[in-house]
């Protein structure tokens, strides 16, 4: 099975680094280096480097790119400036969230980045709605991807690249030079703390991480697993396709409602389905919770109320920020509010829980 499965431009370092590794959206992937608790704390406290090299990368050019991405996507892209960049989603007809992404609009051309266990859907789905005039190309097989995340990131990639950081905002991008070559990078992230994210040809991916490691060193930077980043996404309320979202889960329910822009010029694709649920209200809310006792909820765990199955969890783990328990799951609209009381049942034992108000952890170097 490991000889089947893609290997980052990064697989060297993390071997020499003595990662864990695991297949993860067709690739062999570090889970962790030194533990998920330390690494995960190495991002909220200082920096942390991530190989994200599994993502995907779709260019869309051509004279009628902006009415194309309109049409795909539910967030409004002809409010996207150059350099800038969008989180949005992609719709079926009936309203159901085929993926998650972030859109760039650069010069001539958009760049779409998507989950890496998606692309090849992605991709499909897209060349079926593609009109004449426009061109798609997949280029995730040959960019690399970086990410320096956490208090510390900005010192650490003034480091490396060479433009004024101050004149990057959140969700903007620039391209600098990384090691003499021209990089696209951005301040972007999915762990809530400040960040950037860095696109490479793949034969660049080493040199870059050894220059992050070296910038890094006065602040301990620590290379972090998938294990750490999906603890850190989750304390900060941000779902995951597959887990949190997906083809049968629309934007309303999954509390993702600001990224859907009902009345833009150019409705998109499941634009009926969702104003129809936007308007009647969702049945049931994508809620977050906290554990009162000490126990660990899992995907899949069932939500009650008085005895009673209201929903299954999502996505929950263990929150290295606040020592309990969190979790995030779709329970009927009514148990949605902050301060509701629900219970988890986990190894058959029904375990109090009180959902709140996202996210988990506030005060974080992006906020």
């Amino acid at each position: 099975m490991t000889e089947s499965l893609k290997k980052t431009p990064l697989f060297d370092r993390h071997q020499a680094l003595g990662a864990r590794m695991a297949p993860f959206a067709g690739y062999q992937m570090p889970i962790q280096y030194c533990g998920i608790i330390p690494e995960h704390r190495a991002v909220r406290s200082g920096v942390g480097l991530f190989d994200l090299s599994h993502m995907g990368e779709i260019e869309v050019s051509g004279p009628g790119m902006l009415e194309f991405l309109e049409r795909v996507t539910t967030n409004s892209v002809a409010s996207v400036h150059t350099y800038e960049a969008q989180y949005t989603m992609m719709l079926n007809e009936d309203g159901g969230i085929i993926d998650d992404l972030v859109l760039y609009h650069l010069p001539g051309k958009a760049f779409l980045v998507v989950n890496g266990a998606n692309v090849d859907k992605d991709f499909a789905w897209l060349s079926e709605h593609v009109p004449e005039g426009v061109a798609l190309k997949n280029r995730s097989a040959e960019l690399a991807l970086v990410a320096i995340q956490g208090p510390k990131a900005e010192v650490v990639m003034s480091r490396l690249v060479s433009y004024d950081l101050s004149q990057v905002g959140f969700y903007h991008g620039a391209v600098g030079n990384v090691n003499g070559t021209a990089i696209l990078f951005s301040r972007t992230g999915y762990t809530g703390e400040d960040g950037f994210e860095i696109y490479m040809p793949n034969e660049l991916a080493e040199a870059c991480w050894d220059a992050a490691m070296e910038a890094g060193q006065e602040f301990d930077v620590t290379a972090v697993g998938l294990g750490a980043r999906d603890t850190l996404r989750l304390e900060m309320r941000y779902p995951l396709h597959g887990n949190d979202i997906d083809e049968t889960t629309n934007p309303i329910e999954a509390g993702l409602g600001w990224t859907v822009k009902i009345d833009k010029e150019v409705p998109f694709i499941g634009h009926e389905a969702v104003a129809a649920v936007k308007q009647s209200g969702p049945s049931r809310k994508l809620a977050a919770f906290v554990m009162e006792e000490r126990a660990i909820p899992r995907h899949g765990c069932e939500i009650q109320v008085d005895g009673k199955t209201v929903g299954t969890v999502t996505s929950g783990s263990h929150s290295p920020s606040l020592d309990k328990g969190i979790g995030l799951g779709y329970v009927a609209a009514a148990h949605a509010k902050p301060d509701s009381r629900i219970a988890i049942v986990i190894r058959g034992k029904s375990v109090p829980a009180i959902v709140i108000k996202p996210p988990f952890v506030k005060g974080t170097s992006r906020r």
